[in-house]
């Protein structure tokens, strides 16, 4: 059984893609075969992490909503783990002229779930990760719906604090069957355990992982899966328990 993980941020600038992007590559380094959807249509950047370029794209997500291709051509194989675990990414298009077609034009929300079940079972994949648009929209409301697992990435701000609320809420109202919170860019003079504990009371709901601003990540500039590079990272030991607790079974509410 496909387990879907939709993560979610209600402003930008979180390090939802780059944290995604991570999770899969650990996830795979666990022997699974993972999707990963660039649904964030207006802005999309997950690809960069995975040194994906323009050349090496022949399908996007765009093609698909468009009818233009089936929806595995638009994936992309872009990590394969030693034991065989593999990552597979369906990127937007970065193409300005795509990205103003699908604003003009728009396109049917719906069409998404029919694309996320047929690349689970065209590539027969053990997880799929749903790398969203910030805020909530027809598209991102679609994929929290269907989704078991909702991991939501915050940082310790005012305003990601309120948006997080309204995230949470909206998952519940929507009976999610998992939501976990994982606080990005803590900066290292924080108390940790006071900051998980005043979180976890705030929305009722666990902390996954506190990730620490870190310089190291900063220097990445997105440019490589941190996790695997530096293993050992206190961002990377993080990311890896956000994947284990991704990997246990689900518990309907």
């Amino acid at each position: 059984m496909t387990k879907i993980i939709s993560t979610h941020s209600f402003r930008g600038g979180t390090g939802k893609s780059n944290v995604t992007a991570n999770i899969a590559a650990i996830l795979a380094q666990k022997g699974h075969r993972v999707g990963v959807f660039d649904t964030d249509i207006q802005s999309p950047g997950i690809h960069i992490i995975f040194h994906l370029t323009e050349n090496d794209i022949t399908h996007t997500l765009n093609d698909y909503l468009w009818g233009n291709c089936a929806i595995e051509e638009a994936a992309c194989q872009v990590y394969t783990a030693d034991n065989g675990g593999t990552v597979f990414l369906v990127p937007s298009s970065i193409d300005p002229n795509d990205i103003a077609r699908i604003l003009r034009e728009k396109y049917d929300a719906s069409d998404m779930h029919g694309a996320f079940r047929d690349l689970i079972a065209a590539l027969n994949l053990d997880y799929l990760l749903i790398d969203t648009h910030p805020g909530l929209n027809e598209e991102t409301l679609l994929s929290i719906a269907i989704s078991d697992s909702l991991v939501i990435i915050l940082r310790p701000d005012q305003q990601d604090f309120q948006g997080t609320s309204v995230t949470v809420d909206v998952a519940r109202r929507l009976r999610v069957p998992e939501i976990s919170l994982v606080v990005n860019k803590v900066p290292p003079e924080y108390d940790f355990a006071d900051l998980q504990q005043k979180v976890e009371k705030a929305y009722d709901c666990e902390v996954a992982a506190l990730l620490p601003l870190s310089i190291e990540v900063a220097e990445n500039a997105s440019a490589s899966l941190f996790c695997l590079r530096s293993p050992g990272h206190l961002f990377s030991q993080g990311v890896t328990r956000v994947a284990e607790k991704l990997q246990e079974e689900v518990v309907p509410l």
